[in-house]
């Protein structure tokens, strides 16, 4: 089935093609069967806000395609943006389990489908099975890997270059295309939002950049980032 965005939706979990790939998805039949019943899947378009921070958790949201921009302000107002959530990744999952509000706001980058289910029936669902127990743990467990690893690679970064050329490192695993030499990455932030990501200003992002188009780094075409030189790029980053 193809929607109003253009995105081939995936009514049944069982069904889904990537769901070995997914730590939550991947589970037991009896219990796809109990998440069948219990989840309301929704199609919504690019910049659609699934829950802003501070609000009361009302549920989680399994992101089954798309990718979805994690962010959070300041007490100052400012904004940062702490991750890029795609495919797979269970948004909400610490305030569902607390009951505690929100701790960031999520919208998505470019139309998602996002299976939704209610924090009660979530609740219930863990109590009802073990198995499904473990996943969610292997989820947080994931997580709090992936946010170590983030501020570890971020804050002992020395300059906004180490900064940038970890964040493009990071975006690139994972997306090797074995039919094209060059690892690429689509770029789904402006040059405002990657230096909110990086802890720099829009004009500190665009000149770095072009620095790294200068020097046959990497490389832009259209909205696709090439980057033609890894190991320079893996030099830059541990400059440190």
């Amino acid at each position: 089935m193809i929607s109003p965005y253009g995105l081939e939706i995936v009514e049944n979990c069982r069904s889904c093609k990537l769901r070995a790939d997914h730590v939550f998805c991947n589970l037991p039949a009896p219990a796809l069967e109990t998440l069948e019943k219990i989840k309301h899947t929704t199609v919504y378009p690019e910049s659609a806000v699934l829950f802003v921070e501070h609000q009361e958790p009302r549920g989680i949201f399994v992101i089954c395609r798309g990718s979805v921009k994690i962010s959070a302000s300041t007490s100052n107002g400012r904004t940062i943006i702490m991750k890029i959530a795609r495919a797979g990744e269970v948004l909400g999952l610490s305030a569902a389990l607390s009951g505690r509000p929100y701790e960031m706001t999520a919208v998505t980058l470019d139309p998602c489908q996002v299976n939704f289910i209610r924090r009660d029936d979530f609740l219930r669902f863990l109590k009802d099975d073990v198995q499904v127990c473990l996943k969610v743990a292997e989820q947080l467990s994931e997580k709090y890997n992936a946010v170590c690893k983030e501020v570890r690679s971020l804050g002992l970064s020395h300059s906004a270059a180490e900064k940038l050329a970890n964040l493009l490192l990071e975006w690139s695993s994972g997306h090797e295309d074995p039919s094209k030499p060059e690892p690429r990455v689509k770029l789904r932030l402006t040059h405002e939002e990657i230096g909110q990501m990086i802890g720099t200003s829009r004009e500190t992002v665009t000149r770095l950049l072009a620095d790294l188009k200068k020097q046959q780094i990497l490389n832009v075409r259209g909205s696709t980032l090439v980057i033609r030189d890894q190991a320079a790029l893996r030099e830059m980053a541990n400059r440190n």
